[in-house]
């Protein structure tokens, strides 16, 4: 028994002296291979028989190639760019090329001379870890569906003198948006895929149902008297009392009309004494002024751009109030008084009733951010503007894409407006406070997007001819900062927004 014992130890350790031997062969072989071994891959790139830094420029060079065209995404006739910039992505190559390179290094001999085997039979692949900002690609994707030009829009409310304007919902299509952000990190990760296209999912949805009640409690106060202390200063601000005219059951009656917009007067019970009686005391700094120009011999938009200016001109914002650009211009109509102008509109320059009024839009969002107050909802132009720079516009349309901003600061402030002879200015008055910085907004432009030409075919054209029937114009990614200064001294720079605009292309019309 002892013998066989015996037998068993000597075959086992013949056995082990063998395979010890056989690895320290196989060592010695591959001692000089600086290469990674076989059967690896980085993100689905084969990387087999490359040096590490090698594997690792392949693998950076076609993301490279990929992060240069950016994301294209198609809606039908839409089609709508997304940049890596706006993502904030981080790829970390060096980290996937070393984990390869380090297969069959990073043990003994015995576990590394396996690993080597193991990879002539069993294939290996190394993701990248792409860091991509879930923050921003939220944002990102909120702002594409938001340029959906069948979007769904649910129905809205604002007050316009003595009547509440409710405009009912239209049907449309929505983003879905969890498949939307997978499908656009998929594209982002298979680096060795040239196609950066992909189809917007969307679905049909209806919008809810006008709620008379709801809206009713929303607008309904008491008035209040402004009134000002001192020592400290306090600026307490008015409200209106507002209760709706009619009951209940004749609003809803009015609803049950096929119209696209309805009118439901109201009481209002002024406040005796309003925050702009009280004088300048309630006003006295210049808080942040903007200006943009404007071709005034375009009748039209010239006409638009004065009549919101009248709107917006004496806005009070109160302390922790938000602001809405389109409940204080209205809806943009032909009875309100707006007049067809070019506008942006699905991707296309087309006429639109109320056209121009996206100049005064951003003129306000600039003198917003000079003064420092907080931005809530804010969205760029498909295209590039010409009155300010990249990265500092900010488009509306009503029903969809609205400008905000919160009054974030202790005291009332007061818009003024003021349009003419080619020249929109908007200025913030208030007080000024002992935490209020020296604000400035810079714009750059981080990569040019190529406009491209398209043809369109017109037999009415002479056989042979071709009349270019709209220049193209680059479009680009930009990222704009908000720098705080105090006493000459930069506080902090903040990232404020990452903005594609997408090429305006060239249209040939061609007899061919």
């Amino acid at each position: 028994m002892k013998k066989l014992e015996s037998k068993k130890l000597i075959t086992i350790a013949i056995v082990v002296g063998i395979l010890i031997f056989i690895s320290i062969i196989f060592s010695i072989l591959n001692m000089g291979n600086s290469k990674i071994y076989k059967n690896i891959s980085i993100q689905g790139i084969n990387v087999s028989g490359k040096e590490k830094n090698d594997a690792e420029k392949e693998i950076k060079d076609l993301y490279e190639k990929k992060r240069d065209e950016g994301i294209v995404l198609n809606h039908n006739d839409l089609q709508l760019n997304i940049s890596y910039d706006q993502l904030n992505i981080f790829p970390d190559f060096d980290k996937s090329s070393k984990e390869a390179y380090e297969i069959g290094r990073k043990g003994n001999i015995i576990t590394n001379n396996y690993s080597i085997l193991f990879t002539n039979f069993i294939k290996r692949n190394i993701e990248i870890n792409f860091n991509i900002n879930e923050k921003k690609l939220d944002e990102c994707v909120k702002d594409v569906e938001s340029k959906l030009p069948d979007l769904k829009i649910e129905g809205s409310y604002y007050i316009e003198g003595n009547e509440l304007i409710i405009s009912k919902g239209k049907a449309g299509v929505v983003a879905e948006t969890d498949k939307l952000k997978q499908l656009i990190i998929d594209n982002i990760k298979d680096v060795k895929n040239t196609n950066n296209e992909i189809t917007i999912p969307v679905k049909e949805v209806q919008p809810k149902d006008i709620n008379i009640e709801q809206i009713v409690q929303e607008i309904k106060k008491e008035p209040k008297d402004a009134y000002l202390s001192e020592n400290p200063l306090e600026i307490h601000a008015d409200e209106n009392g507002i209760d709706i005219g009619i009951s209940i059951e004749e609003a809803k009656e009015i609803l049950s009309e096929d119209k696209e917009e309805y009118s439901i007067p109201l009481n209002i019970t002024p406040a005796s004494t309003k925050v702009a009686d009280l004088g300048e005391k309630a006003f006295t700094d210049l808080l942040a002024t903007y200006t943009t120009n404007y071709d005034s011999s375009n009748v039209n938009r010239d006409n638009n751009l004065v009549l919101a200016a009248s709107k917006l001109n004496g806005t009070i914002v109160n302390p922790e109030e938000e602001f809405s650009y389109n409940k204080t211009i209205g809806k943009r109509t032909i009875e309100n008084g707006f007049k067809e102008a070019k506008a942006y509109a699905g991707g296309e320059v087309v006429l639109d009733v109320g056209g121009g009024i996206c100049q005064l839009s951003s003129t306000l969002y600039n003198s917003v951010l000079l003064a420092n107050l907080e931005v809530t909802d804010r969205h760029n132009h498909y295209f590039k503007t010409s009155y300010v720079p990249e990265g500092q516009d900010a488009t509306v349309s009503w029903g969809s894409l609205d400008f905000k901003f919160k009054n974030n600061r202790k005291y009332p402030i007061k818009i003024e407006a003021k349009v003419g002879e080619g020249v929109a200015t908007i200025n913030i008055y208030g007080i000024k406070q002992d935490d209020d910085y020296l604000v400035k907004v810079e714009s750059k432009v981080t990569n040019i997007i190529k406009c491209k030409t398209e043809y369109k075919n017109d037999y009415t054209l002479e056989k042979g001819t071709e009349v270019t029937v709209q220049n193209g114009e680059n479009g680009c990614t930009s990222e704009t900062y908000k720098s705080l200064i105090k006493n000459g001294v930069v506080i902090s720079k903040t990232l404020i927004s990452t903005d594609t605009y997408n090429a305006l292309p060239t249209i040939i019309k061609r007899n061919p």
